[in-house]
């Protein structure tokens, strides 16, 4: 009997310590083994950032030409102001807008250059005296008498950042008065020449979402591609009849004389990539009608939608590259077909000869004199160049608003591109990019609090930090009005905030449902914890019979 005790006695003591390894060693060891790995995430910098407030600040500098104010009036001038607008788009978004405006006289060597003989002129001679950073303006106020602008124009805005304003009789007055009418026409140079309220609105709708009246205001920013790191222009030439036609275009050339010199202004807004083709036997899809009236054939608008489809099959895109593909298309009817001309709504020809696709591109229809036999045709490709290069402008949301009445916008240039023009551009894509990368962001900082199973890698916190570090910086230099420092961090941060929302290491097969687990777990410690469960149940059936015994023995 005493053998059998010990026995007994060591089969308990075996199970106790056999379930206290369990719990105290293999329990911690699983689950430590076991747990999904979760890096640290800046969550208080996100949701500090979730509520976008931004301020976007413009240096002003006002100089006043000689005759434009006197001598009296120049000493009470203040040296600087600064006005704050502030707007409210909805309860988690506000921006606020900030011009700082300092005033000074012209000195001698700006005189001689405001002494040209037209506005164009003393533009290109103010901006070889100095070149003013990005983002601000320059505006000049000259006398009343001067020949420089006409008499139904009282501002020009020029190609560089400079704007010659005409001082009115309304300067005259006291100094309450040349302030306020400095202060409305400033602005009114600024919503030109910088941002307006309907720019930034349009830059933040993917936070927001927009009223249809809205959306009749902003059709013109609907038009464009949305803000991206880089693009690919394709230029592509459709020939319907090789038989007939035999086309010659210089692509290459025309693109370093007319697109090149666009798209490298364009360059800190993003990267662009540029390709040629020729797609023999393509067609637009849709059989144009012939009118009499003209004597020619005729594509309505109402049928324009049914063109690019057929047409996009054929072009092929870039499999390796996720930037949007920018297209654009030269067609040359064939000789049943020719001439072919596009017409308005009203079925009136359009002079261009051509129309765009909002975040599409643009189609332009060439047309030659067919004869009989085949014929080698050369493009003129500084017509072409012509029609592509708005429509260029108008996909990546250069806008021609409508300036307001006494004001002249002067011309581009060369380049195609005024440096207030990219200005106003830089803004409202700053603002853009900053405002996807935080729904990106958030978004991402959501998903990953909801599904606590999703591993969290290194790399996809450090870039999730990055993200955020580049977002404050962005938002940082939009308020110190440093437009060319805030444009960078922005373009980084939408980078990185994309590169760590589309890791693959955050696909959903990556991790298990609770359903999942208990499939897998439960074949592996099922046959190991019944038996350890069964001897701790019999060790309580036999410590409770023991003491029931002992207490009949009393």
């Amino acid at each position: 009997m005493a053998t059998i005790e010990v026995e007994r006695h060591r089969g308990r003591l075996a199970a106790l310590a056999i379930a206290a390894v369990v719990i105290a060693v293999g329990v911690p060891l699983w689950w430590k083994t076991t747990e999904t790995y979760r890096a640290w995430l800046p969550v208080a910098q996100i949701n500090q950032l979730a509520q976008l407030q931004l301020q976007l600040s413009v240096e002003v500098e006002v100089v006043f030409a000689r005759g434009s104010l006197s001598a009296e009036q120049q000493k009470k001038i203040p040296p600087s102001q600064t006005h704050q607008e502030a707007h409210a788009v909805d309860d988690s978004t506000r921006w606020r807008s900030s011009y700082e405006t300092r005033y000074r006289t012209a000195t001698i060597m700006e005189e001689e250059a405001l002494n040209q003989a037209s506005a164009e002129e003393a533009d290109g001679a103010l901006h070889m005296l100095s070149e003013n950073p990005s983002g601000s303006v320059v505006i000049y106020v000259v006398p009343e008498s001067s020949t420089l602008l006409s008499e139904a124009v009282s501002v020009y805005v020029g190609q560089r950042r400079t704007a010659l304003m005409r001082a009115v009789n309304q300067m005259r007055g006291g100094l309450k008065e040349i302030l306020d009418i400095l202060e409305t026409r400033i602005k009114q140079v600024l919503q030109v020449m910088s941002f307006s309220h309907s720019d930034i609105t349009a830059a933040l709708s993917s936070r927001v979402r927009l009223g249809d009246r809205s959306r009749e205001g902003l059709s013109d920013s609907m038009r464009a591609f949305k803000s991206s790191p880089g693009y690919e222009v394709t230029f592509s030439l459709l020939n319907p009849d090789p038989s007939s036609h035999r086309l010659h275009w210089e692509i290459e050339p025309a693109i370093h004389s007319y697109i090149q010199p666009f798209l490298t202004k364009m360059a800190p807004v993003a990267n662009f990539s540029l390709d040629s083709q020729i797609l023999y036997y393509a067609v637009l899809g849709v059989n144009p009608r012939y009118d009499p009236a003209l004597g020619a054939y005729t594509l309505n608008a109402d049928s324009l939608s049914h063109v690019i489809n057929p047409v996009e099959a054929r072009l092929g895109s870039s499999a390796a590259s996720s930037n949007p593909v920018l297209n654009f298309l030269l067609y040359v009817p064939d000789a049943h077909h020719s001439p072919l001309h596009i017409t308005d709504q009203r079925r009136d020809p359009v002079p261009s000869n051509a129309f765009s696709s909002p975040r599409w591109g643009g189609i332009m229809v060439y047309n030659v004199h067919t004869d009989s036999d085949p014929v080698d045709i050369h493009i003129d490709m500084r017509r072409v160049m012509g029609v592509f290069l708005p429509q260029l402008r108008l996909m990546l949301g250069v806008q021609s608003t409508a300036p307001p009445p006494g004001f002249l916008i002067g011309p581009c240039g060369t380049v195609g591109l005024a440096d207030w023009e990219l200005d106003r551009l830089m803004w409202s894509r700053s603002v853009e990019n900053v405002a996807t990368a935080m729904t990106t962001i958030t978004s991402l900082a959501q998903l990953l609090d909801q599904i606590g199973n999703i591993v969290i890698n290194d790399n996809i916190a450090e870039q999730v930090s990055s993200a955020v570090a580049s977002l404050q910086l962005a938002v940082g230099q939009l308020e110190a009005g440093n437009l060319g420092l805030a444009m960078q961090y922005s373009k980084e941060a939408i980078l990185q905030s994309e590169r760590a929302f589309f890791d693959p290491s955050l696909l959903h097969l990556l991790y298990f449902p609770d359903d999942q687990k208990f499939a897998i777990y439960i074949p592996l410690f099922l046959p190991m914890c019944v038996p350890i469960l069964l001897s701790l149940l019999k060790m309580g059936s036999e410590a409770r019979q023991r003491r029931q015994g002992q207490i009949k023995m009393d």
